[in-house]
């Protein structure tokens, strides 16, 4: 599983209610709407909920607040390897506002790609933390190496076009040798589609990845060394929604869909 979880946030499809960060957000929601609300309190226990009712053996986050890690690999009954990313520079202050008011700081509460391992994967066995670029925001990658053998890459590479293909590039040199000859699961979010960009055709050739979830997608699970028992596949946007008790009314959780893919070990 694969998802890009905007920092712990909702993300309601009704526009009135897409108050972006510093808009008037020292208020503690819920804003209403027709059939969503629009929240501005931690949300942990709806997306713990949400992904623990997923099934998967590992999982790969972005935008992963940095104070859910323990909280969260105990929820999930996993282990947890998390890779600090940008805006962290006053952690912890940013992750109690964030808990407090999560639409005040947005981004700026700090995140992380944090890789989840459930017992049945093996554990986590060595993880490393990788540095793609610092400038003109810091991006990593989570290398994390499986106590059953193979490697996942964990990544969220920056939002220009240019930069993300030569972030991939890089991440898929750097990933393909620290797994070797174990199998990898390549995967996150990407910021490019493959319809828009040739970079897909690139990691395919020269590193072996594939497959790529669909062609308006940014979020992908690439393997290689596996065989895929399922493609991945984007849930869809229902499937992000919990629903208030308080006010009946839905919450949708970030503002990507999880991608989920089945893959298994040759022999």
């Amino acid at each position: 599983m694969t998802w890009n979880l905007f920092h712990g946030r909702d993300w309601p499809p009704e526009p009135a209610l897409q108050i972006r960060a510093h808009k008037g957000n020292f208020r503690r929601g819920p804003r209403l709407g027709k059939e969503y609300e629009q929240t501005n309190w931690d949300l942990f226990d709806q997306f713990a909920s949400l992904i623990g009712s997923v099934e998967w053996d590992v999982a790969l986050f972005q935008e992963f607040p940095p104070s859910w890690k323990s909280r969260m690999a105990e929820a999930c009954d996993a282990e947890a390897h998390r890779a600090l990313s940008g805006r962290n520079w006053l952690q912890p202050l940013t992750s109690i506002i964030g808990r407090w008011r999560p639409d005040l700081l947005g981004a700026w509460e700090g995140g992380s790609d944090t890789t989840l391992v459930r017992p049945r994967a093996g554990g986590i066995a060595e993880h490393h933390r990788v540095v793609l670029t610092r400038r003109p925001e810091l991006r990593v990658m989570a290398l994390t190496r499986l106590g059953s053998g193979p490697c996942v890459a964990n990544l969220h590479v920056s939002t220009k076009p240019a930069s993300a293909e030569r972030e991939l590039l890089d991440a898929a040199e750097q990933a393909t040798e620290f797994a070797g000859e174990s199998p990898l699961i390549f995967g996150g979010d990407f910021n490019v589609r493959p319809k828009a960009s040739g970079v897909f055709d690139q990691l395919e050739e020269r590193f072996g990845l594939a497959p790529r979830t669909a062609p308006d997608r940014l979020s992908h699970l690439l393997v290689r060394g596996f065989e895929v028992v399922e493609r991945p596949f984007a849930l869809p946007p229902e499937a992000r929604d919990r629903v208030d008790p308080e006010t009946g009314l839905k919450i949708r959780l970030a503002d990507h869909n999880p991608v989920i893919g089945s893959f298994a070990t040759v022999g």
